[in-house]
């Protein structure tokens, strides 16, 4: 069978396919089909149900360019996998929706249907949890969300917190004060903010303290009215120090946690308070668990690879 797909610019296809046909050869190897660039469309070759397949993905993948975003070889496989797994109406990726602009006028949007579920569920829920691999955008979507509702002045204050639980070093060893021992356990939360606000505007703001990063014991005995606030690495808390955490929310607040349960950094002891929070509060309304997987990873495709491997191993 073959089908086609029009285009309206002689180089859309050839922006489309990318360097040396990489992005062509993707959708061929993973859906069994051909494609051969025309001067006004693309050509499909292949079994009836691949081609319909192929052609979900080629066409989507034009809007996302014709949108003026970049096609990756990241999204090109994300959409073709997603078209192995259902029917081709459920070929997802790119929400149209921007979230945030960065200091760079770098729009933020979701890039698979893991994160535009997570971004809608934070809209939506006063708390939200989202479980899943690095890789997967939980903390970078967080803070734009919460630098989104900073600019448009539904919330004062951003409060981003980590438990500082060492991952096979100690505090002890660090130099410099308490502050210069806690800020590597803060470091991609400072990173995330300067991308999203710009140095000067984060510092200004650090300064005035309508943006606080500290360590979750910092929480301990405050109510949080007024803010977005957000629990990163949220694996490593202890089911005592969630619950901690969770009573803080006070009035007109919003709060995100984050964490994946396969990096544990606790002692072999001690019980996950996001693992014991899912168990807990999987009912609750209100609340709401968002759970990403290797599919939503958005880094360099290897890192989808390598955390299939540690999973087929783990089981």
């Amino acid at each position: 069978m073959e089908s086609r797909v029009a285009i309206e610019r002689a180089d859309e296809a050839a922006a489309l396919f990318g360097e040396i046909d990489g992005n062509a050869s993707r959708i061929e190897s993973l859906l069994s089909v051909r494609l051969h660039p025309q001067s006004d469309g693309i050509a499909i070759e292949g079994e009836e149900e691949a081609v319909s397949r192929a052609e979900a993905v080629v066409r989507r993948l034009l809007e996302i360019q014709r949108s003026g975003e970049a096609v990756t070889g990241q999204i090109v496989s994300y959409l073709a996998e997603t078209a192995l797994d259902g029917s081709v109406e459920q070929v997802e990726g790119y929400s149209p929706d921007c979230i945030c602009v960065t200091a760079k006028g770098r729009p933020i949007k979701g890039k698979t249907r893991g994160q535009i579920e997570f971004v809608k569920a934070i809209a939506a829920c006063d708390v939200t949890f989202a479980i899943g691999p690095a890789g997967t955008g939980k903390t970078f979507l967080s803070v734009a969300m919460a630098v989104n509702a900073f600019r448009n002045k539904q919330v004062a204050r951003i409060i981003l917190t980590r438990p500082a639980v060492e991952a096979g070093e100690k505090l002890g060893f660090l130099p410099g004060d308490l502050q210069s021992k806690v800020d590597p356990y803060m470091r991609p939360l400072y990173d995330a903010l300067h991308e999203l606000m710009g140095g000067e505007t984060y510092q200004k703001h650090m300064e005035k303290g309508a943006i606080e990063v500290s360590p979750l014991a910092y929480m301990r005995g405050r109510t949080l009215d007024d803010a977005f606030i957000i629990l990163d690495e949220a694996q490593n808390t202890t089911p005592e120090q969630m619950k901690m955490f969770l009573t803080r929310l006070g009035f007109r607040s919003r709060m995100v946690v984050t964490g994946d349960i396969t990096q544990i950094d606790l002692p072999p002891d001690r019980h996950s308070g996001l693992k014991d929070a899912r168990r807990v509060l999987h009912d609750v309304p209100g609340l709401r668990f968002v759970e990403l997987t290797e599919r939503d990873v958005v880094r360099n495709p290897l890192v989808q690879s390598i955390i299939r491997a540690y999973d087929r191993h783990s089981h």
